[in-house]
């Protein structure tokens, strides 16, 4: 691989995206093959949000290819609750660790991350932002489900404001020739801006669904998620959004015999228990895709790894700040400032979003 640090797949390359791919099947194909492979190896998992599928699968992958594991999946009980900044915590683990996973509910967070570690650095989620592993099960799912990455009608329902794995995943298939994209949500759930963007500066078609019942019957894929109460400012704006939107029994028969339904999980009421027999729905089988993907990733990116602090980048625009509250640049105020140009906004580096 091209790349030390997997913090948005937008970063990878097609070969070396297809060359993950193909590697997690044969891992799938032959996992007793890979048994030692990172023999010798640790992996530090620093979670600083609440986690399972994620966490578990990094673990777990990390331990079928003989490798190990410090971390926490508490910052509570970390130097993190005496106020111990992202960088040290960064400086200090990548002594330790031959690779660190991280998640952090401020977007940016991986990133900024990188930019201090010794070591190779993988983005698990960075608050609403990017989760480009979660995106790298989704692309490993369909390319055995749908058999291509292409050509495909992809829809995209529930909180495609806030969700991270919508995100990444229109970033990835809009790279991928003929896909076309319906965004099924309310009006306050909307994809940001920098992810339209993303589809029109590829030439992707696109279209906008409040009604999940009207589009499902034209879809390929289907990609739920739920309505996520830990990003919305009060329980009443979490109230207003909730519910709108569910997948039942009775939508599922107006959708085509080949349809594949995902969600990155948890499930919450998105989702009847009725469809989980269906054999469309491939969320289940999607989380053990996703184990073989993170093998070949970290297979991958300890074969390229380069044990250095990178080179401390200038500050650009001195005078900007981001306006994101969410944004690790918020509470991280040391971090250079990166901004670049997009016609008459300056776009910030770290959480993608226009500043002041």
């Amino acid at each position: 691989m091209n790349i030390r640090d997997m913090i948005d797949l937008e970063n990878v390359s097609h070969e070396d995206l297809d060359e993950i791919i193909r590697l997690a099947g044969v891992i799938k194909e032959n996992p007793s093959y890979y048994t030692d492979h990172c023999h010798g190896n640790i992996m530090a998992t620093l979670f600083y949000e609440p986690s399972t599928r994620t966490q578990m699968s990094f673990q777990t992958a990390m331990l079928r290819l003989g490798g190990k594991l410090i971390g926490f999946d508490n910052p509570g009980n970390s130097s993190v609750s005496k106020g111990e900044s992202l960088k040290d915590t960064i400086r200090v683990v990548s002594n330790y660790a031959d690779i660190i996973v991280i998640r952090n509910a401020f977007e940016g967070a991986a990133l900024a991350a990188s930019m201090y570690s010794k070591c190779p650095v993988i983005n698990a989620g960075d608050g609403g932002h990017l989760h480009p592993t979660q995106t790298l099960t989704d692309l490993v799912t369909l390319s055995y489900e749908k058999g291509r990455l292409d050509h495909l009608v992809i829809g995209l329902c529930g909180d495609n404001k806030n969700g991270r794995t919508v995100h990444s995943l229109i970033k990835s298939l809009s790279k991928y020739e003929g896909n076309r994209f319906v965004m099924i949500s309310t009006p306050e759930l909307r994809v940001p801006q920098y992810v339209i963007d993303c589809l029109e500066e590829n030439g992707c078609e696109y279209s906008f669904s409040e009604s999940l019942e009207d589009s499902i019957a034209e879809l390929d894929v289907l990609y739920m998620t739920r309505i996520q109460r830990e990003r919305f400012a009060s329980q009443s704006e979490y109230e207003s959004q909730k519910g709108v939107f569910v997948l039942d029994e009775s939508k599922m028969k107006l959708a085509k015999p080949d349809l594949r339904v995902l969600h990155p999980l948890p499930r919450v009421d998105e989702i009847t228990v009725g469809v989980d027999d269906d054999p469309r729905a491939k969320y289940f089988d999607q989380t053990e895709y996703g184990m073989y993907a993170r093998m070949a990733l970290i297979i991958k990116m300890l074969e390229n790894r380069r044990f250095s602090v990178p080179k401390k980048l200038p500050d650009t625009h001195n005078h900007v700040k981001c306006t994101n509250m969410r944004c690790i640049t918020q509470t991280e105020e040391y971090l250079p400032k990166r901004f670049a140009q997009s016609g008459d906004s300056l776009i910030c580096g770290y959480c993608e979003h226009e500043a002041e």
